[in-house]
């Protein structure tokens, strides 16, 4: 069985809050670091049932960028959700509420 580990670095400053976000995996080519201003981790608990989440990002963060990862990560779940499921027709409903979300959220395309 291969085994591939992904390692996450937060860098916190003097009251706990993200400064710099690294990742790293062993699966790819760039062997560097990676530094990235906001990561969301979601895992799916089997034994209790239910959603396990961090959600951190940098303080240099701007709340444009914040808008554009958010939007980014709502299509990317429809993306994997229609993989996972073949669920067409909630993935299509998902994708005019994005289309809503980056109309209300000033989203350029």
């Amino acid at each position: 069985m291969k085994t591939s580990e992904i390692k996450l670095t937060i860098q916190l400053d003097d009251n706990n809050i993200p400064e710099n976000i690294l990742w790293e995996a062993t699966d790819t080519e760039n062997k560097d670091k990676q530094v990235v201003k906001s990561m969301m981790l979601s895992m799916w608990d089997p034994n209790y049932k239910n959603t396990m989440h961090i959600g951190l990002w940098t303080k240099d963060m701007q709340v444009d960028e914040m808008k554009r990862h958010f939007y980014e990560t709502l299509q990317t779940m429809g993306d994997t959700f229609l993989r996972a499921t073949g669920e067409t027709n909630i993935v299509e409903d998902l994708r005019d509420y994005c289309a809503h979300f980056a109309d209300k959220m000033e989203i350029s395309k």
